[in-house]
């Protein structure tokens, strides 16, 4: 084995492969980091103008959602608050 193959694997590791994924997931969280401040200053924004944020998220949070999965969370939220007694 020469020694720059040896070098670049560390007790069956390769070193300079580690190296690039640790680099890459760095870079990422930063940029990630960056949007999620982002996403804060629009929060701070709309709530600034009148707007609850917090259902704002629940809107972003069901939009996610797929369609059957929403039909399936509102039919048992109806189910849950008509067996306490809610509305």
């Amino acid at each position: 084995m020469s020694d720059a193959a040896t070098s670049n694997d560390v007790g069956g590791i390769a070193a300079d492969r580690l190296r690039s994924f640790i680099e890459r997931i760095e870079r990422l969280e930063e940029e990630k980091k960056g949007i999620q401040d982002d996403i804060k200053d629009i929060y701070a924004e709309a709530k600034g103008t009148g707007f609850d944020t917090k259902v704002m998220r629940q809107i972003i949070r069901i939009r996610r959602m797929e369609k059957e999965d929403r039909q399936e969370m509102d039919a048992l939220l109806e189910l849950y608050k008509a067996a306490l007694g809610i509305e």
